[in-house]
């Protein structure tokens, strides 16, 4: 190795260093807010074509009103169609529910979210992933109207 390279190695690793040391002093000490999205990571997912949404009409459930619209009172079951691939399932409603269903790919386990209304009036919002056949649990202890959204 000529000495033009060894200097051109050692600036290299120290320039590494000062951007390690620049990166970790500029992290932030809050915890973030989880559901804030870096308008970089929207433009890529635009970019990329994003992930598509499951087509309602894929989706049936006993507490079915109309395509896409379901009335659940106490707990219904919705079964979801194979999708092909990766899509996002989108619940949407007035007041609060929970949803329950497995997770996406080889996982063994089961998630579950509750969903309050925004502060803005526009109702909760539940997104599940769902990459397979597959049941979602949607729960209202009052009752809710839970509506299949496109975003």
């Amino acid at each position: 190795m000529s000495g033009q390279q060894k200097a051109l190695l050692a600036a290299l690793g120290v320039l590494l260093v000062v951007l390690f040391a620049v990166a970790v002093g500029a992290g932030r000490d809050d915890r973030g807010d989880p559901t804030a999205r870096h308008p970089l990571v929207d433009l890529l997912g635009r970019a990329g074509g994003g992930r598509g949404t499951v087509d309602p009409a894929s989706v049936d459930a006993d507490c079915l009103a109309a395509t896409g619209q379901f009335v659940v009172d106490g707990r219904c079951e919705l079964r979801v169609a194979d999708p092909g691939g990766l899509r996002t399932l989108v619940l949407r409603g007035p007041q609060a529910f929970s949803v329950r269903a497995t997770a996406p790919g080889d996982a063994e386990f089961t998630v579950t979210d509750e969903v309050e209304p925004a502060a803005d009036g526009s109702g909760a919002v539940a997104r599940v992933a769902v990459d397979r056949a597959t049941t979602v649990l949607v729960s209202c202890p009052a009752g809710c109207l839970v509506t299949i959204a496109r975003d």
